[in-house]
């Protein structure tokens, strides 16, 4: 297997992150048999993964595919998603250039059987034909969506992840038309930072970013967000990662750079604890001050259920320094972070660290809870300071406290929400794209 670090923490996507970092290189796996395949998985398990001493040890010939031999022995009290097998071109365009093969949308599970549009990406598909923010999604290739929600098919009704791959989308806009349209799948660029703006309060100027990933080309687009927030005079910020299901750690560290500034200098941002064979591999990330840092006293994230990994290490990652503050929900839940090793066409991501903060706090599998509930609300468009979650940052920010009305709200909604999981796909990779 060729071996990259996947980190973000804790992969170190687990880490807080779901992410991956810079690749190293290592002799290819040989035997891309079936059988071969599963011993790769099985002999990476039994040396890097976190709870190797709680694996079972079935035969490596019993089974069909990596994948099912990874569901069958995964440490399921704590890891269920967080280990993952992807297709290896597929990972490497999403960690390089932010790129994936889809519809170009990411959706929302508001009911039993309901799914609402949360994200459209400018230049794909579903864009080109004018879906929305807040649409609700009727059917799916002729498919009732409340059918494919109960029959469990909604993850994979949209088809392969190939270019040329017709989807057939009818949906109800927020104006109550009722529309259909067939859509080709092709690449899709995801916005790393898709949004900047300030927001003036009587005693503050606020910086607004939503950040979608944590991949390459992140990087240079928060370093231009953040100059334009400087210039702009901005002394607080508000950080949206309410979708952002991960990345690389590389770049959460340089986020927390960036936000944090001169005053936590060469701090400790991550922590990295293996397991007993690998305690060399324990190590310790720290910040720098990149020449566009902020350098706030004080941070609001929003978040929801779709916030992992990457997006989870800021919030920890940053305690330790300053007041970090979370709006709407609570996170996913993934202290842990992943390695991902390369073989035959694939790329394997097993949990292989905890990640912790400076003052050694992490294990948050059950969330990061937030401090001030608010729902989130897709009748308004991201960035809109009528939207739900970026009303109460903003009242919170001005107020110092949180609002009684968007708690309530936000109860009304997970009321209605919760049976309907955690927010996230089930397959890993998908959890990391968070998109279709």
């Amino acid at each position: 297997m060729t071996r990259k670090l996947a980190g973000v923490v804790l992969v170190v996507g687990g880490l807080a992150c779901h992410g991956i970092d810079s690749p190293s290189s290592s002799t290819p796996t040989a035997d891309c048999s079936t059988v071969g395949q599963v011993q790769s998985v099985r002999t990476t398990l039994r040396d890097i993964y976190l709870w190797y001493k709680d694996l079972p040890d079935p035969s490596p010939t019993g089974f069909t595919s990596p994948e099912a031999y990874l569901e069958a022995v995964r440490y399921k009290v704590l890891d269920t998603t967080y280990s993952y097998i992807a297709n290896k071109a597929e990972s490497d365009a999403f960690f390089s250039e932010s790129q994936f093969i889809g519809v170009g949308i990411s959706s929302r599970q508001t009911g039993p059987a309901e799914l609402r549009i949360a994200q459209v990406f400018p230049g794909g598909p579903a864009a080109e034909v004018g879906l929305a923010r807040g649409d609700y999604l009727l059917a799916i290739n002729g498919r009732a969506v409340g059918d494919l929600i109960r029959t469990g098919e909604i993850d994979s009704i949209f088809g392969a992840n190939q270019i040329g791959v017709p989807v057939t989308l009818a949906w109800r806009s927020l104006q109550g038309a009722e529309l259909q349209a067939t859509i080709t799948k092709h690449l899709v660029t995801i916005p790393t930072v898709s949004q900047t703006a300030v927001f003036d309060l009587p005693a503050a100027r606020v910086g607004y970013v939503h950040l979608r990933n944590f991949v390459t080309p992140s990087t240079e687009a928060l370093n231009v967000a953040f100059r334009s927030l400087v210039e702009a005079g901005a002394n607080e910020l508000i950080l949206d990662l309410r979708y952002n299901g991960g990345g690389l750690v590389s770049v959460a560290q340089h986020l927390g750079g960036l936000i944090a500034g001169a005053p936590a200098r060469d701090q400790v941002f991550i922590q990295f604890v293996h397991n007993d064979k690998n305690t060399a591999r324990n190590s310790a990330l720290r910040l720098a001050v990149p020449p566009a840092a902020l350098g706030v006293p004080r941070l609001v994230v929003i978040a929801t259920r779709g916030t992992a990994s990457a997006s989870e290490a800021i919030i920890n990652g940053l305690r330790p320094f300053m007041t970090v503050t979370v709006v709407g929900d609570a996170t996913f839940g993934k202290p842990v972070g992943q390695y991902g090793y390369d073989f035959c066409d694939k790329t394997f991501f097993p949990v292989a660290f905890e990640g912790r903060n400076a003052r050694g706090d992490g294990a948050y599998y059950s969330g990061i809870p937030a401090d001030c509930a608010a729902a989130d609300d897709l009748d308004h468009p991201l960035g809109d300071s009528g939207e739900a979650s970026l009303a109460e940052a903003l009242r919170f920010l001005r107020t110092g406290t949180c609002s009684v009305t968007a708690a309530a709200v936000a109860r009304a909604h997970a009321a209605r929400e919760a049976q309907i999981g955690r927010g996230l796909p089930k397959d890993g990779w998908r959890q990391l794209v968070n998109a279709y």
